[in-house]
């Protein structure tokens, strides 16, 4: 196990850029554009991403960003 340690303003920034990340791979997924292979990978960093969240975040504010288990990916 690594560890490291952050003062709190850098907590907040890791916080802002988490939340950030998060929400842009979500709007990704939902873009009938994206291959499924990109989907997939992008599926797989959000999920690292969001352990990483755990740790900085509030239950409350986890809550929001639980991946939804099943997304339908538009084909066209």
């Amino acid at each position: 196990m690594l560890g490291f340690l952050v003062t709190q303003s850098e907590i907040k920034e890791l916080h802002y850029l988490l939340k950030r990340e998060m929400e842009e791979i979500l709007f990704d997924i939902q873009d009938s554009r994206i291959d499924q292979v990109v989907k997939q990978a992008l599926e797989e960093r959000y999920r690292i991403l969001f352990k990483l969240f755990i740790r900085i975040a509030s239950p409350n504010e986890c809550k929001k960003y639980i991946f939804p288990k099943k997304i339908t990916y538009k084909k066209y």
